[in-house]
């Protein structure tokens, strides 16, 4: 056995197929399959079910599948720790973020990094939060930006920013006239939410005190994938929606027929954090990246770690 036969059986664990595996690894498919046979044979179990039309991992495969998954990432920590010495802060540093956060936040902070720490490459992915803290656990990535708390013994949270949530309502909605919105006001509101599994549902709910989804009438079934749609169908005159105030910043607001302000309801925000497992050998990387958000985040929210830079009131009113 050896960290060329873990990358083999991840790669085919990953494709489910022996020819893309074999390519990604940049070896033909017959030695790809013979070395895979030969881990097999030496552990003396079957890793994969193969069949004429797919490849599945076995249930005990899968619990190898973690453990290569570790011993590979423990041998590039090997690699990084040589180098320590030189430049902690060189190679590359896996990120994911939740699509409530990584479209607002990264194109404030991408550019600064670059120019504060040239030899740090950031490799971004986007998911929801569920898969994230999975692919935390499976060492898939090295750190995520996540709406939290996060309850789990083998992560650390540096806490970011408190972001608030603003109430996005169409331009003609009653709510333009007044200077306050509190929470007796979305009583009578239609509040469409994200779809299920954005945290940024569950959150809009624990502001307005609502236990569960309405699964009734007619706007039970508009559940948006992402921010521009909910906001779209709030401009369409569908309902009002529940913001991060990150998100009002944006280009994609304008033309949309809609205005967002600030709720006047104590404790209606959202705390950002980076999570990273406790084991993770470079954890000045992640603090660097920290720094780096904390110092470039617009006045509409509240740093947990610093000061906030740039322009804007809380209390204003955005369209």
């Amino acid at each position: 056995m050896n960290l060329r036969d873990l990358k083999y059986i991840i790669a085919v664990a990953e494709t489910h197929h022996f020819g893309q595996a074999a390519e990604r690894c940049f070896v033909s498919q017959p030695t790809l399959s013979g070395q895979i046979k030969k881990l097999e044979q030496e552990l003396g179990v079957a890793i994969f079910e193969r069949t004429n039309r797919s490849v599945e991992i076995t249930p005990i495969g899968s619990e190898l599948l973690t453990y290569a998954r570790r011993i590979l990432e423990q041998a590039e920590a090997m690699q990084q720790l040589a180098h320590a010495h030189q430049d902690p802060l060189a190679g590359p540093l896996r990120i994911g973020a939740i699509p409530t956060i990584s479209p607002y936040l990264m194109p404030l902070i991408l550019k600064p990094l670059r120019q504060q720490h040239p030899a740090l490459k950031p490799v971004l992915s986007e998911e929801l939060t569920d898969v994230l803290l999975q692919r935390l656990h499976d060492h898939e990535i090295d750190t995520a930006l996540l709406a939290t708390p996060v309850e789990d013994r083998d992560f650390e949270v540096i806490p970011l920013y408190d972001e608030p949530f603003w109430v996005a309502y169409p331009r003609e909605h009653a709510f333009y006239t007044r200077e306050r919105i509190r929470l007796r006001d979305l009583d009578q509101e239609n509040l469409l939410l994200l779809a299920e599994g954005h945290c940024l549902a569950q959150q809009a709910m624990e502001v307005c005190r609502i236990k569960e989804r309405n699964d009734q009438g007619d706007l039970a079934d508009l559940r948006a994938a992402s921010l521009e749609t909910l906001i779209q169908l709030v401009g369409a005159g569908y309902g009002v929606t529940l913001v991060p105030a990150l998100a009002m910043g944006g280009a994609w607001t304008s033309g949309s027929g809609v205005v967002a302000q600030p709720l006047d309801i104590a404790d209606a925000s959202r705390r950002v954090s980076l999570v990273l497992r406790r084991s993770f050998p470079r954890r000045p990387a992640v603090e660097a990246l920290a720094a780096v958000i904390l110092s470039h985040l617009p006045n509409t929210v509240r740093p947990v770690r610093g000061k906030a830079t740039g322009k804007g009131r809380s209390r204003q009113r955005r369209a």
